[in-house]
């Protein structure tokens, strides 16, 4: 078993690209990893789960403040201390000669970065272009479809504002048609939800986007089902992952969409500014870049990386944010993400005018839940939470969505659980 796990660590090492870096089985940290992945490799991930004597070791792989509680990591995530560190080694080596280290040494790592996102989102590396977050991924596809007057979008009032602005945009410069679709929050029936994007749809209709996870409440959305809906019609899918990618295990591929979009520096715990963008092998030559290369109508999907000077390190840094999740484990992160949304939830259902916007059901939620009080607003709660308690949360107030965002992670202990909980309690 610990010959198998050394493999297992070499083969994560070089899937990352850990350029001109010690491999991580030299050093302390990851002896003491090799030492916890051993003791609990029998354990299921959903037992893993509340083995608490694990996940201080992990909690421990971060430097989270003491001062407050974040419970907002569903807007960004911090970076894994070696992650940090890896960002800190490449922009140091690139400031000692940008030019040259930077773009000759540091960039040559791209391709193992991007053979390493390919291998998660279990994909061709042919179709993976690193980006810089889920908006810009987004909107290189939005801006470069070639759609004209009348052409029909569909997508839903609970979409990120970013992706409806630019749709919006076209609306406005294009002439193209948004068809909007209101979806209850939560809702946790496949067929219900299938058939309130098709009856959107129609002879015009060219492009359906969906949300994976819905950035408010954490709602996951059947993506595969809505997307053979849309291809029955000849209609194309773009998936917005911001959400889901590192977040619950799944295939892209699976999915059966045409384009995918996320930020790496959510759930995957790579650093800040830095995202993916998939597009199916043969929409590349026909999706317009945002930013135009030589050859715009190239079939190489590098022709979306033409953003210029750009942050080098931390690109070279997702590396490492890979290697950190694979050791960590796709399965055990998941289950323990879902099983700390599970426990603050269900501790305070039996509270009189609490409401949920989430699911508990595993296939419409993970680790990210919205509540609400009656009489209270979500400001007024956000306030409190961080005012009295340093809880740092997220009000939301959004189409049919008035409630406060919970999103602890993997570095989250019980202790603060707990206090939440407690926090809410006194507040009803």
């Amino acid at each position: 078993m610990q010959t198998n796990r050394r493999n297992f660590l070499r083969k994560a090492a070089a899937a990352s690209g850990a350029l001109a870096l010690p491999n991580l089985l030299n050093n302390s940290y990851s002896r003491e990893l090799n030492d916890a992945l051993g003791r609990i490799g029998h354990i299921s991930p959903e037992k893993l789960a509340s083995e608490e004597d694990f996940w201080y070791w992990v909690q421990n792989s971060f430097s989270a403040s003491p001062n407050i509680i974040n419970m907002n990591n569903g807007g960004v995530c911090p970076q894994p201390k070696v992650v940090q560190e890896v960002f800190e080694h490449y922009n140091r080596v690139s400031n000692e000669g940008p030019a040259y280290f930077m773009w000759r040494i540091v960039d040559s790592g791209r391709e193992n970065v991007r053979r390493g996102l390919a291998k998660l989102a279990d994909c061709s590396p042919e179709t993976i272009a690193i980006q810089r977050n889920t908006s810009e991924a987004l909107e290189t596809v939005i801006f470069g479809l070639n759609l004209e007057k009348g052409d029909e979008v569909v997508l839903t009032k609970q979409d990120y504002p970013n992706m409806i602005n630019a749709w919006k945009q076209r609306e406005k410069r294009d002439g193209i048609v948004l068809k909007w679709i209101n979806l209850p929050q939560p809702i946790e029936n496949d067929d219900e939800i299938v058939a309130l994007y098709k009856e959107a749809f129609t002879s015009k209709t060219k492009l359906v986007q969906i949300m994976h996870m819905i950035n408010w409440t954490g709602q996951i959305l059947p993506a595969k089902k809505i997307a053979r809906a849309a291809h029955e019609r000849g209609i194309e899918v773009m998936v917005d992952g911001a959400h889901s990618f590192a977040h619950f295990k799944f295939s892209v591929t699976d999915l059966e969409c045409d384009y995918f979009g996320t930020s790496l520096h959510k759930w995957l715990y790579a650093p800040f500014g830095t995202g993916m963008l998939y597009v199916k092998k043969e929409k590349i030559a026909g999706l317009w870049p945002h930013m135009a290369p030589a050859d715009p109508e190239s079939d190489d999907i590098r022709k979306f990386e033409a953003l210029g000077t750009r942050s080098m390190p931390a690109e070279m840094a997702i590396g490492k944010a890979i290697e950190f999740h694979m050791l960590l484990g796709a399965e055990r992160k998941e289950a323990r993400l879902r099983y700390l949304k599970n426990y603050w939830m269900k501790a305070v259902a039996d509270l009189p005018g609490i409401r949920f916007y989430t699911s508990l059901k595993p296939e419409y939620s993970c680790g990210l839940g919205n509540f609400g009080i009656e009489g209270m607003e979500p400001g007024e709660i956000q306030k409190v939470l961080f005012g009295k308690y340093k809880i740092y949360t997220v009000a939301i107030n959004w189409e049919n969505i008035h409630g406060v965002r919970v999103t602890p992670n993997v570095y989250t202990s019980m202790d603060d659980m707990d206090y939440l909980v407690e926090a809410i309690r006194k507040l009803v």
